[in-house]
């Protein structure tokens, strides 16, 4: 009982530690600002995480698994290379009220200084890239996919959401996520020989 009660209190931890940081952002956020929003002491806080660095590393990264996970369902639902491409581009952008996003950004930012966060980022941008390649490879050797160049191509479709993605987040009227969607589309088709058409 005592473990499962421990596992518990660190997922509710993290949950409250995630959408603390949602609202006040990784610079403005303190370890007491997340304890009392939690309900618990900062000791209980420093017992389970250590330091506020890793607090914050393992707050980002089990907001990020949530997403993770949907992508494995993804990889593991059978479908043609075309439709888990569209999965994944349906997948990865900003979608209606979704903290992730804006925990993404104030990560990226705050990695500059948290080494711990800076890992944790690095990791779960890989693992989207490494799903994308996986995808692009085998539409390739199906014929479904034309493309010279498939880390190149992962690359530049995945910088192009997480630019997009940025603006729609942050400037939330000056692009639309219909038409980022658009953007993203032409650019992935572009580079893997389709018509945006067979990606909608």
């Amino acid at each position: 009982m005592a473990r499962g009660f421990g596992r518990l209190r660190r997922e509710d931890l993290l949950r409250t530690a995630c959408d603390v940081i949602a609202t006040q952002g990784f610079g403005h956020t303190r370890t007491a600002d997340i304890a009392q929003a939690a309900g618990v002491s900062q000791a209980l806080l420093f017992y389970h995480f250590e330091t506020k660095e890793k607090l914050f590393a393992q707050a980002f990264t089990y907001a990020a698994q949530l997403d993770l996970d949907a992508l494995a369902k993804v990889e593991e639902s059978g479908g043609s290379s075309p439709e888990r491409l569209r999965a994944l581009l349906k997948l990865y952008p900003p979608t209606g009220k979704s903290k992730a996003w804006a925990l993404w950004i104030d990560a990226w930012a705050e990695s500059m200084r948290n080494a711990d966060l800076e890992e944790m980022c690095r990791r779960m941008d890989m693992r989207w890239k490494q799903a994308l390649r996986a995808i692009i490879d085998e539409g390739v050797r199906a014929g479904a996919f034309i493309c010279a160049d498939s880390e190149g191509s992962t690359w530049r479709i995945i910088s192009l959401i997480d630019g997009l993605s940025t603006q729609v987040t942050v400037h939330k009227r000056v692009l639309t996520r219909a038409r980022m969607a658009e953007y993203v589309r032409t650019a992935t088709a572009a580079e893997l020989g389709l018509s945006p058409d067979e990606l909608i």
